[in-house]
C-alpha cells in the first residue's frame, strides 16, 4: 500500500498535539489571566498571517463569547508600512505565527512591549524572533511539521486561545470539554474514507464556495486556503450571511458548495441556506454533526461529535484538511509541497 503523504499523517497527529498543547500552556494561561485581571485590560489585540490569522479570527470569537472583552485583528502593515502609530498600551496584544518568524507580527510586539503593553507571543517554535520578544509565550507543542500546509499548528494555535479565553473567563466547563477534543478528532477520523468519493467528484471543479458561520467561520476560511494552496483551485470562503448579499447570484448547476454547518446557534443558518440553494442543482456537500442537515447535501462528511461552538471547530478543521489533501492526491498533486511555496511563515 503506498504511504500516505506526510499532511495525511500529520493530520493525524492532532490528538496527541492538542494533549500536548494543553499540558505545556495550563500554567501560563493562569500566569496571562491573573495578569489580565490585575491590570483591568479591557482591549485585545491580536496580530497575525496566513493560517495563524485564521486562528486568530477563531481566537476573536472565544474572547469575546467568554470574556466580553472586545478582539481587534491588527493589520501590522499600518505599523511596518505606513509606519503611523498604534496605541495599544492598555492592551493585551497577541502575536501568532507557526514559525516566529513573521517579521511584522514580531515589530508590532516589540511597539507593544515598548508601551508597556501585556504581549503574548504563540507559537510552534521555542527559540523563534517571535517569542524572543513577546512577554509570554504559548508553545503550541505540536512537533515539527513538515508539509507546507499547517495542520496540527493551526489546531493546537486555536486550542491555546481557547484555554485562554477559558482561563481568563473562569469557565473550567470549557477547558473540561477541551480536553475531550482529542478523543473527538480520533472518532472523526475513524469515519475519514466517506470523503474519498466527495474528493473525487469534485476534483475537476474550477472554482468552490465555502460556508459557515460563528466560530466555524474561522474553518471555512481556513478550508478555502487549504484547497488554494493544495489543490489550486481559487476556493472562496464567505460566512453565510454576507453570501446573501451578491455571491450566491453566482451559484449555479454543479457549482461546488461546501457547508460546514454543526448543532447550535448557527445550524438553523446552514439549513437556511440550503434552502435558498434548492433548485440551483449545485454540488453541495455538508460536513456537520447534524444527520438531517447531512442528508441534504448531495455529499456529506457526518462528524460523530456533539459539542459546544467552542470546541465543534477542531473537527471541522480537520475535516478541511482531509477534505483538501484527498482532493489533492485525486488531482495528482504533491499536498506536501504546493508548487511555488515553502514553508517559511504562519
Amino acid at each position: 500500500m503506498e504511504q500516505e503523504p506526510m499532511m495525511w499523517r500529520e493530520i493525524l497527529e492532532q490528538p496527541a498535539a492538542l494533549k500536548r498543547c494543553l499540558e505545556q500552556n495550563r500554567a501560563t494561561t493562569q500566569k496571562i489571566a491573573g495578569e489580565v485581571q490585575a491590570r483591568g485590560l479591557n482591549q485585545i489585540v491580536i496580530a497575525a498571517r496566513g493560517t495563524s490569522d485564521h486562528a486568530a479570527i477563531y481566537g476573536k470569537y472565544v474572547l469575546e463569547l467568554l470574556t466580553g472583552i472586545p478582539v481587534s485583528l491588527a493589520a501590522p502593515s499600518i505599523l511596518t508600512m505606513y509606519h503611523a502609530a498604534i496605541r495599544v498600551s492598555g492592551a493585551l496584544v497577541i502575536g501568532i505565527s507557526q514559525s516566529g518568524a513573521t517579521n511584522d507580527v514580531t515589530e508590532l510586539l516589540e511597539e507593544a512591549n515598548r508601551q508597556g503593553a501585556l504581549t503574548v507571543g504563540v507559537s510552534n517554535t521555542e527559540d523563534s524572533p517571535m517569542l524572543a520578544v513577546a512577554g509570554e509565550h504559548l508553545l503550541c507543542s505540536a512537533g515539527e511539521e513538515v508539509s507546507v500546509a499547517a495542520t496540527k499548528t493551526f489546531t493546537t494555535e486555536m486550542a491555546a486561545l481557547l484555554m485562554l479565553a477559558a482561563t481568563i473567563a473562569g469557565r473550567q466547563d470549557i477547558l473540561e470539554e477541551l480536553s475531550g477534543v482529542p478523543a473527538a478528532l480520533e472518532a472523526t477520523f475513524a469515519g475519514a474514507d466517506a470523503l474519498k468519493s466527495a474528493a473525487d467528484r469534485l476534483r475537476d471543479m474550477q472554482n468552490a464556495f465555502v460556508l459557515s458561520r460563528g466560530t466555524n467561520y474561522a474553518v471555512a476560511m481556513e478550508s478555502a486556503l487549504k484547497l488554494q494552496e493544495t489543490t489550486y483551485i481559487p476556493a472562496k470562503a464567505f460566512a453565510i450571511s454576507d453570501f446573501y448579499h451578491g455571491p450566491i447570484a453566482m451559484v449555479e448547476k454543479d457549482t461546488p458548495v461546501i457547508v460546514y454547518g454543526m448543532k447550535g446557534p448557527s445550524l438553523q443558518e446552514a439549513q437556511e441556506l440550503l434552502d435558498k440553494l434548492e433548485g440551483r442543482e449545485a454540488a453541495i456537500l455538508v460536513i456537520s454533526n447534524d444527520a438531517g442537515l447531512c442528508a441534504r447535501g448531495e455529499m456529506s462528511f457526518f462528524i460523530p461529535f456533539e459539542g459546544s461552538d467552542f470546541v465543534t471547530p477542531f473537527c471541522t478543521a480537520a475535516a478541511a484538511q482531509m477534505l483538501a489533501c484527498r482532493i489533492a492526491l485525486a488531482r495528482g498533486n504533491n499536498p506536501d509541497h504546493p508548487r511555488g511555496l515553502h514553508k517559511i511563515t504562519g
